[in-house]
């Protein structure tokens, strides 16, 4: 099994708790920092599916695995948006909890 793989696929069980977690927290209460938080917790799985497609050498068309692809930069983006989305929907929803 190819190491990119196997990383990927220990990484997919986080993920996908972090995932449902956030979908749980939406359907309880709608609301901007849940919203966030959503979208910041399928950024993980977005890059992680973006692994799995580079090790099984998904698309070839797309050039996916080499330096400068476009999984490149679906996994650059998506991992700055998990980290800056998540976080922020965290704090407002943190700030709207102690203010109400």
């Amino acid at each position: 099994m190819n190491v990119t793989l196997r990383k990927a696929l220990v990484a997919l069980a986080p993920a996908c708790r972090l995932l449902s977690g956030a979908v749980a927290l939406s359907i309880r209460g709608k609301t901007l920092s849940s919203f966030l938080q959503l979208l910041g917790a399928g950024s993980p799985l977005v890059v992680v599916l973006t692994h799995i497609a580079e090790a099984l050498h998904f698309f070839p068309w797309m050039h996916w695995g080499f330096e400068a692809s476009v999984g490149d930069y679906l996994d650059l983006g998506s991992a700055v948006l998990a980290l800056t989305l998540f976080p922020v929907g965290y704090l407002l929803g943190a700030i709207r909890n102690r203010m109400g």
